[in-house]
């Protein structure tokens, strides 16, 4: 689930208090969540007993246990650095200066990508609304969860624009809404309207709000706008607030449904929902856009990040000839 968790703000629990803060700092709830399995883990393998018992010093022990005896990826280790980082550093305020690991060897991997024949072929044998949701990873290079929690409001359609909200780093940014979807996107439209007609006749028009949002504009929680373009077929009771409403479609029935139809086309590649965005990239990047602009497209921090799909279609070599081609 995306929802935070309700806290109680007067709870003395270590994690309740670390959940407090890492909210006061604005990090996004996915982030909260991977600091707190990292952290949580952490606190087992030292065995502590108490937050006064621990230690920055600790760190790399448990950095070069993970590499050495459970043998994470780079990524993986480097997320746990983070989360450990955030806990001592800015939670704890000790000094984490100095700290010497073994770090785990990065190995240099491209991003898998469709060929554009590939991904319309996948996409083709989508079924509505897994199908529009492809379409707008591939389209518009929106990741997965993006793409579930867009909000009727996050769709200009006069502009041909969707804004993604609180995405990846907890940041807001803009990309394109394709012109082949739009009719889609109009139908979708119509069919959340009408559904959100018959939830409010039955007092279940409420969406979740991010926040404090629900409590500062109470009314706009049952606003058309404020539901999700995705929504669930059912609707489900939210454990933190008891209320019953209708949240947006899973990920994983997505994942299912584009698995199954990779298989079935017979694409012998390592894909997933996640290799349309890679695809949107590479695509777009071979017809001439800059990399500043596929960055802005893709929320990506760090121009380092985008720099990979120039070596996805050998950009970076551009011009070099080959030594049996010479004259």
């Amino acid at each position: 689930m995306d929802i935070p968790l309700n806290l109680n703000p007067s709870s003395q629990r270590f994690t309740d208090q670390l959940r407090i803060f890492i909210r006061t700092r604005g990090l996004a709830y996915n982030t909260e969540k991977h600091y707190i399995y990292w952290i949580s883990n952490f606190i087992r393998y030292k065995n502590y007993t108490s937050k006064d018992e621990i230690e920055a010093f600790d760190i790399p022990s448990y950095l070069e246990h993970l590499v050495i005896k459970q043998n994470v990826s780079p990524n993986t280790q480097k997320t746990a650095l983070n989360a450990l980082i955030f806990l001592c550093r800015e939670f704890l305020q000790q000094s984490v200066d100095n700290l010497d690991f073994k770090r785990s060897k990065k190995a240099t991997k491209l991003p898998t990508v469709f060929t554009h024949n590939e991904a319309i072929s996948v996409i083709n044998e989508l079924k509505h609304p897994v199908k529009l949701i492809a379409q707008l990873m591939y389209g518009s290079g929106l990741r997965i969860n993006e793409s579930l929690r867009l909000r009727v409001n996050d769709i200009d359609i006069d502009k041909k624009i969707i804004t993604i909200k609180s995405g990846k780093g907890n940041k807001d940014r803009t990309s394109i809404l394709p012109d082949s979807v739009i009719e889609a996107i109009k139908t979708q439209l119509d069919f959340v309207k009408q559904q959100h007609k018959l939830d409010a006749l039955n007092g279940n028009d409420e969406v979740y709000m991010p926040y404090a949002l629900a409590e500062k504009y109470p009314t706009q929680a049952k606003s058309y706008g404020w539901q999700y373009v995705f929504p669930s077929p059912q609707l489900s009771n939210d454990p933190r607030s008891e209320k019953y409403r209708r949240h947006h479609l899973l990920d994983r029935t997505v994942q299912s449904a584009v698995r199954k139809v990779i298989q079935k086309v017979g694409i012998d590649k390592k894909a997933s929902c996640h290799t349309f965005r890679h695809s949107f990239a590479t695509r777009i990047l071979e017809r001439g856009a800059d990399l500043r602009t596929i960055q802005e497209l893709l929320g990506h921090s760090d121009i380092k990040t985008t720099q990979i799909y120039t070596h996805v279609i050998g950009l970076h070599f551009s011009g070099t000839k080959s030594p049996l081609d010479f004259d």
